[in-house]
């Protein structure tokens, strides 16, 4: 039997299973049958474990259709809290560095990209206004926080038709690597947030969504950081200086243990 830990971030939850000591193997469809809700364990993500020869942990993910991502801010706050105190984790959106504190982490998410061969786009813009529109969402900003997000600034979040945009969006071919689709608004120092999550769907928080808004609400000076991001699920804070590192601030829960067949 293979021991798991159910965990989220806001609700963004997470199977994560540690295979530094016993490899684990794993592919999109069994990463698919453990994310099922009604036949599986249910999650957002499964997040696999392992020895790293450059960090601490190497983190790897997986959303739950069977696709493996880049990075997770809220996956990563979990991680950080297993390990505790400083930590270096290795994805394949680069090395993060954390720190754990109390029930929640700090994570420094690396610079976020804005090229639009870096997005990536499937050709060339501007991505801080990009001139293209799905129905009433238009002229969103384009960032890399580790994985591809696409903003679009709205007078209430609450209004839009995620659920039937957000994939219209993911999908298209502007997007060679889909793309996760946030749409926000700015509520005094704050910022309101929804997530449309590519290969998982709406979800209650995305980290890389907040740290990706925040970014781009900082760009186009609407926002001046640190900035509080509030999800469905809760709070996060993110911190940016335009030409530094991103901070993410927020909190990371344990659920149950459990135990998969091997």
């Amino acid at each position: 039997m293979i021991p798991f830990r159910k965990m989220h971030g806001l609700g963004n939850d997470f199977v994560i299973i540690d295979a530094r000591e016993q490899a684990v193997e794993m592919d999109a469809a069994r990463a698919r049958r453990i994310a099922d809700r009604h036949t599986g364990i249910g999650c957002d993500q499964l997040i696999l474990i392992e020895r790293s020869q450059v960090a601490d942990v190497r983190m790897r993910i997986w959303n739950a259709d069977g696709g493996e991502v880049e990075s997770c801010g809220n996956a990563t706050r979990c991680v950080a809290l297993l390990q505790g105190g400083e930590v270096t984790i290795e994805t394949a959106g680069g090395i993060l560095r954390g720190r754990a504190d109390g029930s929640g982490a700090t994570i420094e998410m690396g610079s976020p990209r804005f090229g639009w061969d870096e997005i990536p786009l499937g050709f060339a813009m501007d991505t801080l206004n990009m001139p293209v529109g799905w129905e009433d969402l238009r002229n969103p900003s384009a960032v890399n926080v580790g994985n591809p997000h696409v903003v679009f600034f709205v007078d209430d979040p609450d209004a839009v038709e995620l659920e039937r945009l957000g994939p219209l969006v993911e999908n298209d071919p502007l997007f060679p690597e889909r793309v996760n689709v946030n749409v926000a608004s700015i509520d005094g120092d704050s910022i309101r947030l929804r997530v449309w999550e590519r290969g998982a769907g709406l979800t209650l928080a995305c980290g890389t969504g907040a740290c990706a808004t925040a970014v781009a609400a900082i760009r186009r000076k609407l926002a001046l950081g640190a900035v509080e991001v509030r999800l469905p699920g809760g709070t996060l804070t993110v911190d940016w200086q335009p030409g530094g590192t991103i901070r993410m601030t927020g909190p990371a829960t344990h659920v149950f243990t459990g135990e998969l067949p091997s």
